[in-house]
């Protein structure tokens, strides 16, 4: 009887991961699209008067996804030079690198994470990530790495809402 609860809830666990996955990777396709949507230079705009502009905000996601890779333990970040993005705001520093540049960094993070998340145990989703001790964790088993996950899928979210306000006169498909 025992066994069959341990399994069951091995199930519901992997589920749920799937679930979290499946988002993440709908957040990461929703973002991808906005960016394939218009033409490079209507990114350069900001989404409303004295706001963000898209181009950054791009670049402020692709920053925050590979800060996921040594947070999770997976490895050190593919693009060191974009911390800047994280923690300043836009026009703090003097250039955006070319959008074209923008998407195949977003791209590649994005593929890198994906392979090492289909690689990892239901086991690793739950262990603690590296900004918490080991001591905070076993007061709080809350702060594993799938609500990390779970956390930057609502901060591209909230992101992607804030591109949608970006006004474009002309769509180029």
């Amino acid at each position: 009887m025992e066994n069959q609860t341990i399994k069951a809830d091995t199930a519901f666990t992997q589920q749920i991961i799937k679930q979290v996955l499946v988002s993440w990777t709908s957040r990461n396709t929703a973002v991808t699209s906005f960016f394939n949507k218009y033409a490079d230079d209507a990114y350069l705009n900001e989404i409303a008067p004295g706001r963000n502009r898209a181009a950054f905000l791009l670049g402020h996601l692709i920053a925050t996804n590979d800060a996921l890779l040594p947070l999770l333990g997976l490895r050190e970040k593919l693009f060191p030079e974009l911390e800047n993005f994280s923690g300043n705001p836009d026009k703090s520093f003097a250039n955006l690198p070319a959008m074209t540049e923008l998407k195949q960094k977003w791209e590649t993070v994005n593929s890198t994470l994906s392979d090492h998340f289909s690689r990892m145990s239901a086991e690793e989703w739950m262990d603690r990530h590296t900004a918490v001790s080991e001591a905070d964790f076993e007061l709080e088993p809350q702060r594993n790495k799938l609500n990390v996950l779970i956390g930057r899928t609502n901060h591209q979210s909230y992101h992607l809402g804030q591109l949608n306000l970006l006004k474009v006169k002309e769509v180029v498909v």
